[in-house]
């Protein structure tokens, strides 16, 4: 690995977590603060509404089900809320455990330092049980280069990587055969308004009707740590960093 002169995306990831302090970053990681950004750029239609947010959550759900429970400062940290059979008392103390505890400086990433910890809580985005596809788009120098799309994420998670022209980019998963969403120019246009102001950044939008919903902006995806296949690109999606340096 080489961090002076990197060449895989991995590898820039790496030097980002070490060497990038862009104060722009936490704010863009803060799933609460994110949200006026989306709106003033997108459009309010974008954005998932805050149904409540705070640092304990409240002795009873007193939200419209289904709703989702998050951390504003973490990632990976979120539980589904459907019906009366969830368990509120587990969903509190996973909540209180992702409060407790400081997010992303055991694998260095600096961004999450001063994102306040807190919690909110949002509707449930898709229209029937299961989770929504998750589309993440790689955004390099202002241009979407690639899109990551994550499927049945509670049963049987797996993700296929795409170009901006919706051609397979990764090794197919299982013949996974998924279709461009019916946003997708939209959605790209979105993306890269988004990041603009970045050398790269991963917008993830979902398909949610007539405008698209923002879900999260991502500096360090994976940690660059997960392995791509087929390995190669890693070095494609390198190229596209390190394009206009």
């Amino acid at each position: 690995m080489s961090l002076g002169r990197p060449r895989r995306f991995t590898e820039f990831v790496q030097r980002r977590k070490l060497l990038d302090r862009d104060p722009r970053i936490p704010l863009m990681i803060d799933k609460v603060a994110v949200k006026a950004f989306v709106a003033a750029t997108l459009g309010k239609a974008w954005v998932t509404p805050t149904l409540w947010s705070g640092d304990i959550l409240p002795d009873q759900p007193i939200f419209p089900k289904p709703f989702v429970v998050k951390s504003r400062h973490g990632c990976k940290q979120h539980r589904v809320v459907r019906d009366g059979s969830n368990d509120w008392d587990a969903v509190r103390l996973a909540a209180a455990e992702w409060i407790r505890r400081p997010y992303g400086s055991w694998l260095d990433e600096w961004g999450y330092r001063d994102v306040p910890r807190g919690l909110l809580i949002e509707p449930f985005v898709g229209d029937g049980p299961s989770l929504p596809i998750d589309y993440k788009f790689y955004v390099f120098h202002g241009r979407v280069e690639a899109i990551q799309v994550h499927v049945e994420r509670e049963t049987f998670h797996r993700w296929v990587l795409f170009d901006r022209n919706w051609r397979g980019m990764s090794t197919n998963s299982d013949g996974l055969d998924v279709r461009p969403p019916a946003n997708l120019p939209l959605m790209i246009e979105g993306a890269e308004a988004l990041g603009r102001e970045f050398e790269f950044v991963r917008v993830d939008l979902y398909d949610a009707g007539i405008v698209p919903r923002f879900g999260e902006m991502t500096f360090y995806p994976g940690s660059g740590l997960d392995p791509f296949d087929p390995p190669q690109l890693d070095v494609v999606l390198g190229e596209y960093w390190r394009e206009l340096q």
